[in-house]
């Protein structure tokens, strides 16, 4: 199906419906899958239905969107598209709280200034301390932010004052398939963020993120793979989270 995408974006010409449709049937399983991996950290009331007819309309603006010439698999680009498609129907919907979305802000505000001035990953202490608060509120504050940190590494986003969208890893793909340089220099310093944040994280914080998005494990199969109940690894991938968009706020906002 790719190389008849290839080959009708080539000539320029009209994509027939019979392709549109074979590749959305190609793809079913993919957005399925997508859809059930972010639903794992909604609550209930979320349609998991309205999420996979929004996941087809991302596929619809891949299809429309991609660019052969820009040497990207078909594939990875529609990833992107579903996941920011479905991704952005959540916020839409604002089913977190505004006062979670506070906390999270300001437990990314603690790790990013602890960490600025030490110059190294602070510890759970360390930030603790910077919040004021013992080391098990410190704890139930993770615990409530935990559902705010679903987005993908794809699509941590830099924030305003207010907390309103400032830009996408997902965004920036879509810039690169357009002619601009800027866009593709900002793509290849953000990869190298995250590579090099990964790299810094404390080690069960890395390996939680390379078991949960490089090995596609689930929280309960990491907490077998490592000997700690679920909850334990969705506070370690949380705090990895705000970690890594701590990071990338600075250089997604600039």
């Amino acid at each position: 199906m790719e190389t008849l995408l290839r080959e009708a974006k080539e000539k320029h010409s009209e994509i027939p419906p019979s392709l549109r449709e074979q590749i959305v049937l190609d793809h079913t399983p993919l957005i399925r899958y997508i859809v059930n991996r972010i639903a794992v950290r909604l609550p209930s009331h979320i349609d998991l239905d309205d999420l996979h007819n929004t996941g087809v309309i991302g596929l619809m603006d891949a299809i429309e969107k991609y660019d052969p010439d820009k040497n990207c698999k078909f594939k990875t680009y529609a990833e992107f598209r579903i996941k920011g498609a479905i991704l952005d129907q959540l916020r839409s919907l604002d089913w977190v709280p505004r006062s979670v979305r506070q906390k999270s802000r300001k437990l990314e505000r603690a790790y990013g200034e602890v960490e600025q001035r030490l110059g190294r990953p602070a510890s759970t202490d360390e930030v603790a301390d910077s919040l004021g608060l013992q080391i098990d509120k410190f704890h139930e504050l993770l615990n409530q932010v935990r559902g705010i940190s679903l987005v993908n590494l794809e699509e941590i986003r830099g924030t305003n004052a207010d907390g309103d969208r400032a830009g996408t890893f997902a965004d920036i793909v879509e810039d690169v398939h357009s002619e601009n340089p800027f866009a593709t220099l900002k793509l290849t310093e953000t990869k190298q963020v995250i590579a090099q944040t990964i790299a810094t994280l404390p080690e069960k914080e890395r390996l939680v993120v390379s078991l949960y998005y490089y090995e596609d494990l689930n929280m309960k199969e990491i907490g077998g793979i490592l000997g700690i109940t679920e909850s334990r690894v969705c506070q370690i991938h949380t705090k990895a989270v705000l970690r890594l968009r701590s990071k990338l706020k600075a250089l997604l906002d600039r």
